[in-house]
Formats: C-alpha cells, structure tokens, sequence
C-alpha cells in the first residue's frame, strides 16, 4: 500500500506564481541503494516557450534525507538534454540536504560547505546553461545516484524556480587561446577509474582566434578522464587525468599541440595559483637549462557545457622517446646491461601512485621517518623481482657511499653513481622556487642503462604550483634560508639525507656556486624571468578576466596563499616579480662555494659501471661489471668505516662474481 501511495505522489506537482517567478515542486521517493540512478521528474507548463537572458531558470532547491551525503550525485536535467552538474561528492560522512537552493550567483560553493547542507549555494554546474533559447515546457528531470551500498535516502522534494532577467553567468564564446570541449554525458567524474567521455579541441594556430562553434579541428574522440592531485582534489575547480582513447577505448597515441604522440596527459586547474604561472615557469626553465619538462599549453575548457576556466594542457611524466628517454625495460631484460635500466623513481606522497618501493638507508637529519623510494616505471604491477632488487641495491650502493667517511673520493663515493650536473640543477630549480614540497613530494629521478651512461639522474621537475612564494607554511612565503634545511615535524614526508651531505662536499658547493652564476647571467637573471612573466601574463590577459569570472577568488585566500593577497590580476603578477626578486638577491649572496673552474666541462668523471648487490652486504654479494673492462679487474671491498678489507682480481671475461669475506 505505502508504494502505491508513493507512485500516486510522484503524480503531483505544484505551480507557484510570485513576483515575476514561477516555482514548480514535487515530492520524491526513495534513493536506491546499489549504485542505480533514479530520475524524478516535474511537468512544467504555461511558460514562454523560450528561455534565454530574458526569462529562465534562477534556482533549483531540494530536500534529501540521506545518512552519507558523499555518496550521492545530483544533476538537474532539462527537457533538450542538457544536463548541469549540482552537486557530486560533496558532505562527506554528514547528512542530509535540507531546504537547499542553488544559485548561480551566490558566493558559497556546494564544495566547500559541510553537511547538512541548509541554505544557498553554489552549483559545480551553471544553471544557467539550460537558458540556451530551449522550450522550457516539458519534463524536467533531478538525475540521482547513490553511488556506495550500505548508506539509504529519500528525496523529499525538489523544486524548480523560473524568473524574468535571470542573472548570467559568465559563458565563452571565443578566445585567443585553444578551447578545450569536454563531454561526460552525465557521468561524474571520480579519482578512479577513468570514466568515457568525448573532447574536443578547437586550434586555429597561432594569432588566429577560437570560437566555441567552430568544429573541433586538432582532436574529437574518445577520451578517459579521472581527477587527479592530492589536497587539491578539495578544491571547486578540478584538475583532471586523461588518456586519449579509440573507439574501443584503448589508448590511443596522439600528438597534440605539437607535442611528441601520446596517450596520457594532464588538464591542470592551478586553482591556488592565480597567476597560473608557477608550473610554467618551473618547467620553461628547466627546458632552458637542458632537461626534459613537461610541455604545456594554455588553454580554456568547457565541461558537460559550462566553462570551468583557464587550464594548462600538459604532458604527464612518463618513459618515452619524447618524454624521458631512457630505455624500455622488458620482462626480458634481467641479466647484464639489459637489467641495468631504464628505471623511473620518485620520492612523493603515496596519494595516486603506483605503489612499491623502499624505504632509504639513513634517517633524515630533521628527524622523523625515513623517506619512501617508490617505482614509478615500471610500475609496481610490472616490475620483476630481479629488476627491483637491482634497482634497490644501486640506490643503497649511491647512499651508502654518500653516508661513508670517502664519500668525496671521485673513485669511491657517491659521484660514482650520480649526475651531478643533474643533481645541482635540481638543487638550484628547488631552492630559487624555494618549493615546500621539494626533495621531499613531487621527487623524480631515473637511471639509464649503463651503456647509456647510467648515472642516477634527477629530474624532470614537477609541481611548483606552491612554489615561488605561494606557501604561508614552512616559511614557503620568506625569500631567504633554504628549503632542504626546513623541518617538518608533524609530516610524513621528510627531506632525504642526500642534499645536507652533499653539500659537504666542496666539490659540490664549487660546482653549484660556478652553475648558479652562469645561470643568473643569462636562463636565471631578474630580468629574463621578468619579462617572461610580462609576455605570459599579456598572453592571458583577457581569458583570466573569464576565469575569475567562474572562480571569484582574486582577494580571497586559498589554501596556502600567503598574505597580503592581491585583488587583482596585476598585483598577483607584481607580486610574484617582487617575490623572485627578492629571493634571487637573497642566493646571490648566499649559495655556497667558490667558482674557481674554468668551464664547467663533464661534471661526472670516467667511471667504470662495477654494481655489487646487496649493498651494504654481510656474506654473499654479486657484481655485474661492464663488458667493456679489459683485463683483469681490481676488486676492493670496504666496510661501512671506508676501511678496505679485501682485494682480489678478476678476470673480465666473468660477468657475474660471488665473493664470500668478513666485515
């Protein structure tokens, strides 16, 4: 009896009429429980039959008692299909939804209230896209999923309010830069797994401008598309994954914006970033200063058909001829120079990755744990046991030479095993940008095969966003001191011990110091990074007036901007100069060293590629030497003090050596 009387309620809807608005309401029924949607609609009548600027929807309200807000996604669909976005995710383990309405307009976004929710707020959609010139006579629809078991709800009712003179949001019709189109058909977009959609991109090339009518000319397919970050993910604008796909939703190679074909990439927000430079910047740099960093294009995106903002287009860092190329590692590869690379690793939080790994050798010397080595290729799921020993046993060899008392010794320390042109380099990106995250989030580093050189090389640099003055923590906003001494006391990721020994050595702090004016002359200067962040900010110039528009959060602070906050696009530019100024001054007058070369010439000597693992070793240790050693091969073993307490000769022709002796 209870469900029938339920089916004869969804029957009836209400029209109000006050004030040049129209409201119609119906009650609900209840939520299913298994991940099914539900549609409930209203029957709306009597109205112009076109909705526009003039006359349109203004409001959608609804009642929902639920016992896990978080699990429900909640869309209002219109009678031409257009779906918007009102709610996804959102409340976490609260309840209910009561007595709310959402506005366009209001400045509460749905994504940073709390549950219950009670009041107005924002939309992640615009409702404003359903005043498209459509008939608005005809079945409107609150799309609903619940999309975890165990958690039941009831829609008690919703309703839907039409105005004259709705206010409008802000809507694109062209811009001077590539506009990006993005298609969920109504699916929510999750951290995982990717979800189908279709995009496309409209680039007319340079100095010729793009209309959202114009047809999409560079790509229109299938695409995979998940949100992707960290703490970011709790922001309203979202940054998103994607990996272009075939009609059978396999990945399919693309070359996009002129970059190297690919199937993975990366749609950046940058929401704290309001200069949307800080990334750019980092990565333009490191390009100019001779490495890999992921290319990038702005561009201005368009969800589900509503316009969600500036975003950088990028590449995602992976192994590849474009990208980092270092040799492909096959289950083949498991003896000799194969095994020896290529490996991608990474020091990060474990949010999204891959997972496996190690711990280092030695604490940090700020204390508290010590930091995670995980595989990022190949990834934990491919990686063979073998090559993960290897891998593990190279970055102990590297850290038990640097920890020992002969760590400077060029034979027998740590610039045996690494680049130290890469390294340095790292070093002056991170501490110039003075990055919170850097050394010890957002660390990448990668080996080659040792007939590729072999060294263990840092980079490619990734995720500044709160870098170069945009942290009000960890002293991320003070231009002086350094980033690899700060400690982090209540963090789960520390600085490794690597920089603070490193820097011991006057071999180093002379190549830094010597690297660190060269740069500042020319790639580095005040000047240079000046006036390329003048070009890019003209650049921007008109589509960031859209995107703060959508996202009004210039003068508002956002997690971590420091203060004072800038009102306006200009002062955050000025801002970030005056903050590059004052930072660089602080270096020039405090990297340490002394430049007493002449060229800086090859930083790594002649090295012979002898690895022994496990090492540090009790027992039994193997060696992989080189094909390249001719005669016999001096073997010496050294304890953990740098004392040698065996020496033997071995023949080259021999590729693998057991030696059992005491420590």
């Amino acid at each position: 009896m209870k469900s029938t009387i339920t089916r004869l309620i969804l029957l009836i809807s209400f029209c109000f009429t006050q004030s040049n608005a129209q409201t119609f309401s119906v009650f609900g029924g209840s939520i299913p429980d298994n991940g099914t949607s539900v549609l409930f609609p209203i029957t709306v009548s009597g109205l112009p039959t076109t909705i526009d600027s003039t006359f349109g929807v203004i409001k959608v309200s609804l009642n929902i008692s639920h016992t896990y807000d978080a699990d429900l996604d909640i869309w209002l669909i219109a009678p031409d299909s257009t779906y918007v976005e009102l709610s996804t995710g959102n409340g976490g383990s609260g309840n209910n939804y009561v007595g709310t309405n959402f506005y366009d307009t209001v400045p509460n976004f749905i994504e940073n209230g709390s549950a219950p929710f009670s009041g107005s707020y924002r939309p992640e959609g615009l409702i404003n896209d359903v005043n498209n010139t459509q008939n608005p006579n005809g079945v409107w629809k609150l799309f609903i999923r619940d999309t975890y078991p165990t958690d039941s709800g009831v829609l008690m009712s919703w309703s839907i309010t039409f105005r004259n003179n709705p206010p409008q949001s802000n809507q694109i019709t062209s811009s001077n830069l590539p506009i990006i189109k993005i298609n969920t058909f109504g699916q929510s977009i999750s951290d995982d797994p990717k979800i189908l959609a279709t995009m496309q991109i409209i680039d007319n090339g340079p100095g010729v401008r793009n209309y959202v009518s114009d047809s999409a000319n560079m790509y229109y397919g299938n695409i995979g598309i998940e949100l992707r970050g960290s703490s970011s993910q709790g922001f309203p604008k979202k940054s998103f994954g994607i990996e272009t796909w075939d009609s059978l939703n396999n990945d399919l190679d693309t070359s996009l914006f002129g970059m190297p074909s690919e199937s993975d990439w990366i749609l950046n927000a940058n929401y704290s970033d309001k200069s949307f430079m800080r990334n750019v910047l980092s990565y333009d740099r490191s390009r100019a200063m001779g490495y890999y960093a992921s290319r990038i294009q702005y561009c201005e995106v368009i969800l589900n058909g509503r316009y969600i903002g500036v975003y950088i287009f990028m590449e995602k860092i992976k192994r590849d001829a474009g990208r980092v190329d270092i040799a492909k590692l096959t289950a083949a590869d498991t003896t000799g120079d194969d095994l020896t690379g290529g490996y991608i690793l990474k020091i990060d939080k474990t949010t999204g990755a891959p997972g496996g790994g190690w711990t280092t050798l030695y604490n940090p010397p700020t204390g508290g744990p010590k930091p995670e080595i995980q595989h990022e290729y190949p990834e934990v799921s491919d990686i063979l046991p073998v090559q993960a020993q290897y891998i593990k046993s190279y970055c102990d060899s590297f850290e038990f030479a640097l920890n020992g008392s002969n760590f400077m010794n060029p034979a027998i320390g740590y610039r045996h095993f690494i680049d130290v042109a890469s390294w340095v380099d790292y070093f002056i990106l991170n501490e110039f940008s003075k990055s919170v995250d850097g050394y010890r989030i957002s660390t990448f580093f990668y080996k080659d095969k040792n007939s590729n050189g072999g060294l263990l090389k840092m980079g490619p640099v990734w995720d500044y966003d709160i870098a170069w003055g945009n942290a009000d923590y960890n002293d991320g906003d003070v231009t002086s001191g350094y980033a690899y001494q700060y400690v982090h006391p209540s963090s789960g990721q520390q600085v490794p011990f690597w920089w603070n020994k490193l820097l011991q050595d006057p071999y180093f702090r002379n190549t830094l110091r010597c690297r660190w004016d060269d740069l500042r002359a020319n790639i580095l200067s005040t000047t240079v990074l000046h006036n390329w962040i003048d070009s890019v900010g003209l650049y921007l110039d008109e589509s960031q007036i859209r995107n703060f528009e959508r996202w009004p959060i210039l003068g508002v602070y956002v997690w971590p901007n420091p203060s004072p906050i800038p009102s306006d696009y200009a002062g955050v530019k000025q801002e970030l100069k005056n903050w590059i100024t004052n930072r660089s001054n602080w270096l020039d007058a405090n990297i340490p060293g002394t430049c007493s070369l002449v060229g800086l010439g090859n930083l790594n000597e002649t090295r012979t590629n002898v690895i022994a693992y496990p090492n540090p070793a009790s027992g039994s240790t193997w060696l992989l030497l080189p094909e390249n050693i001719k005669g016999l091969a001096d073997l010496n073993f050294y304890n953990e003090l740098g004392q040698q307490i065996s020496s033997e000769k071995l023949p080259s022709k021999e590729k693998n050596f057991s030696s059992i002796y005491n420590i």
